[in-house]
Parts: structure tokens; sequence; C-alpha cells
């Protein structure tokens, strides 16, 4: 099958897989995720996307055990933008963050080799100038003015 697959949540809180027809657990779908694999959640009575919803309920999963991603400070200066002027700009920020860190990720050699360090202090250079371009845009188009910008 190619194009997303389709995952039905039923009001008896079981999801279907329409790929695989069975039945699925969260884990399931996190495996999903972990392989890349596009995928939609859909509830059977109202034909909602239920998607985000599901990878948030994955994400607190994550979160309750082991070693927590986000700290409670960071989780609440992300609460901070809700419903403020910056929070779509504060949306792209962190997808194209996450979208550069993962692509560079990607791109390191085998860590057991000399050259990681080199690699990865080359990588967080790079990271420094895309990331401070990427603020300042958002700055700029959220009316201010930028560090190189003239002054009037």
């Amino acid at each position: 099958m190619s194009g997303t697959r389709v995952i039905k949540k039923y009001p008896n809180r079981r999801l279907y897989d329409t790929d695989q027809s069975r039945y699925i657990t969260l884990n399931d779908i996190r495996s999903l995720v972990m392989k890349g694999v596009q995928f939609q959640v859909v509830d059977t009575n109202s034909g909602d996307d239920l998607t985000r919803a599901i990878l948030l309920q994955i994400m607190l999963e994550e979160e309750s055990g082991g070693q927590p991603l986000f700290t409670a400070k960071m989780l609440a200066q992300m609460i901070r933008f809700y419903g403020g002027t910056m929070q779509g700009m504060f949306a792209r920020y962190l997808e194209e963050s996450l979208s550069v860190f993962a692509k560079q990720q990607g791109q390191l050699s085998n860590p057991l080799t000399g050259e990681a360090m080199k690699q990865m202090t080359d990588l967080a250079r790079h990271n420094m100038k895309i990331w401070s371009g990427m603020q300042e845009s958002i700055l700029r188009a959220a009316g201010f003015r930028g560090p190189n910008d003239p002054k009037d």
C-alpha cells in the first residue's frame, strides 16, 4: 500500500490498522513513527483526525517513564506561547529546528571514529548559524528589528 496508512479508532478505544487488517496498540503506532511510516488516525464515529492526540498520548507515556525529554521549565515556556501572537511562528521554528537536527544527525558518521567529535563540533557551529538566521526571520516577521538591520 502506498500513501498514508489509515488507523481507525473505535469508541471502545481500540485502534485498527487498515493496512494490516488487525488491532494494534499505542506501542505499535510508536513503532510506525520510529520507522517513518506516514499514517493518520481517524475516529470511526465522527471521521475526525485524531493523529495529533494519539501522538501526544505516546509522548506522555514516553515522558512518564525513563528519562524525560522535556523539563518542567521547557514545558511551561511552551505553554506560554499558546494563544499568543507568536504561536504560529514558534511552531514553525520548532518544526524547522527539529528537521534540521534530524537531517544533520543522519549525516554523522560512525561515532566510534576519531572524526566524530570534529563532525559534531562542525554541526553545532552550522546549527547555530541556521537557528540564528531562523530566529531573526521570525522576529522580522513579527515586526521586530534584527541586530544586523539598519537603524531608521
